[in-house]
């Protein structure tokens, strides 16, 4: 009987160090959104971005502040004007107003598809840099922040994968 008991603890014990060393994974979580905004060639395409919205922005005000003054000269030259000249003026603001509006536009699109072929580029930058570290660490799996509910701090490599890739990539630029 003391035999049946001493295997039977001994199974149990090696059951449980088995299981035990099966459970620890090696998974990690990364904030792409963080490495993208504070890694060296994020922060230099973060700021192309910023001044070309700053410029459009400004090229905006003047084309309105244009567009302000010429209506209120034709406001006030509506009673001197004959009808026919005044809806001729009239119509030659509306011209401009719809060239404006279209340089505008296509100068937002212009930064919007930049933006994304950025941002696809680093994400085709990170994921290289992600996965060679994933390798050389053992890391089974690493996920996306956004992704996660609840993990500890510890599992957190958000900082590391940072520095690598500040280390292996200098530049980001859309191809």
């Amino acid at each position: 009987m003391l035999k049946k008991v001493k295997f039977f603890l001994i199974t149990i014990f090696i059951f449980l160090i088995s299981t035990y060393s099966f459970a620890k994974n090696n998974i990690l979580f990364i904030d792409i959104e963080y490495i993208y905004f504070n890694s060296n060639a994020g922060k230099i395409v973060n700021e192309k971005v910023q001044s070309q919205t700053k410029k459009i922005n400004d090229e905006f005000s003047g084309y309105n502040k244009t567009i302000k003054e010429q209506r209120g000269k034709l406001i006030n030259q509506k009673n001197i004007l004959s009808q026919e000249e005044l809806q001729k003026k009239s119509i030659d603001l509306e011209k401009k107003i719809k060239e404006y509006n279209k340089i505008i536009s296509n100068k937002n699109k212009k930064l919007i598809k930049y933006k994304n072929e950025t941002k696809i580029e680093f994400t085709k930058k990170l994921t290289k840099v992600v996965a060679e570290y994933a390798s050389n660490n053992s890391i089974e799996m690493i996920i996306k922040k956004d992704n996660v509910l609840i993990g500890k701090n510890e599992l957190d490599a958000t900082k590391t994968v940072l520095d690598l890739f500040d280390k292996n990539i200098k530049s980001i630029e859309p191809n």
